[in-house]
């Protein structure tokens, strides 16, 4: 059975990453090698190259992906599309959308997911 969607939570910390499908689903936490806090007014580029260790990380857990949904509460999100166009343009294809979500758990994160993917009539 191919779990052909993949929705990813981050933040700057930790990044929730859900495999699934209709029926079944899988998960794994990625986290920071360090947990380090950014200082406000520290440039955006800078955060980006201290990130693209973890920014990597995430994308090779990925890449397989035929169709993903990025997620999360700040502006990580937003780093990490920035970082697919930039570095790996052939996943950035596959990203169907970035939305604005809290800090949900894995079984609302997935909820919403599944919900969104139907919504946008990519199940």
């Amino acid at each position: 059975m191919s779990l052909n969607h993949v929705i990813v939570w981050l933040d700057q910390a930790e990044a929730h990453i859900i495999y699934f499908n209709r029926d079944t689903a899988e998960s794994e936490t990625i986290k920071t090698a360090s947990n380090q806090h950014h200082k406000a007014g520290v440039e955006v580029s800078t955060q980006a190259a201290d990130q693209s260790p973890y920014l990597n990380e995430i994308t090779t857990a990925i890449a397989e992906a035929p169709a993903i949904l990025i997620v999360g509460p700040g502006i990580e999100k937003m780093l990490f599309i920035k970082h697919l166009n930039k570095n790996h343009a052939e996943i950035a294809d596959k990203v169907v959308g970035v939305e604005s979500v809290d800090h949900p758990s894995d079984a609302q994160l997935l909820a919403y997911a599944r919900k969104y993917f139907v919504k946008e009539n990519l199940s």
